[in-house]
């Protein structure tokens, strides 16, 4: 009888590329600790990013960001990553979300003490040989999760005003600004593998998530 594991802590090596069950959607116990300790140390980056300089003259401020900063890491970071997930597994390929510990501490430090997050903070790791075809759109799926939800926000954003009108501005931005930098073709970003997939697709979403970026710049 096959064992079915739902970790790679639980996963024998030898048998790590024989994971077939293409009807599943699971979680492993590690998978979520990374998630939780990821959601909170970005949470707390972004929370500081957001308050004045120096922020830490400013903590009611970086206290009163972080439910905004929640919520544009979790529809920015965690949609984007648990897209890839959802697609990785779809194949039929061991797929978990890994957390880079030193990026981020680098997300942490630069949002802390230069108002600006940027780092790796981790990434799903698909586990197994999947072809170009389904590394294309596994790769497709983390940038187009970020601009449908941009999409979205943007639209709540044009019909909207005060303080729904903000948030909606914000998390529009966020999301399309992280498609765009993914789309970006190089090293292990996203856009290279879309790129070397099909070139015509990887146009129409960086033409997408570019055009939301500049309308929203517009002062």
């Amino acid at each position: 009888m096959r064992k079915i594991y739902y970790s790679f802590n639980e996963m024998p090596f030898e048998n790590s590329y024989s994971y077939q069950n293409k009807q599943t959607f699971k979680f492993g116990r590690t998978e979520i600790q990374h998630i939780f300790i990821s959601l909170i140390v970005l949470t707390v980056a972004f929370a500081f990013a957001l308050a004045p300089n120096p922020p830490f003259a400013f903590l009611s401020y970086v206290v009163s960001n972080i439910p905004l900063a929640f919520i544009a890491i979790f529809t920015a970071f965690f949609c984007h990553e648990i897209a890839h997930k959802y697609m990785g597994q779809k194949y039929g390929y061991w797929s978990e979300f890994r957390m880079f510990p030193m990026g981020l501490l680098i997300a942490l430090f630069l949002g802390v003490f230069t108002g600006i997050v940027f780092a790796a903070p981790g990434a799903v790791q698909i586990f197994g040989r999947p072809s170009q075809d389904e590394t294309g759109k596994i790769s497709v799926a983390g940038p187009l999760v970020n601009i449908l939800i941009s999409s979205v926000f943007f639209f709540i954003w044009l019909i909207s005003s005060g303080i729904v009108a903000q948030v909606s501005f914000f998390i529009a931005y966020i999301n399309a600004f992280l498609a765009m930098f993914n789309l970006i073709p190089f090293g292990p970003l996203d856009g290279w593998k879309i790129f070397s997939w099909k070139k015509e697709i990887w146009g129409l979403l960086l033409a997408a998530s570019l055009g939301i970026v500049l309308f929203l710049s517009i002062p």
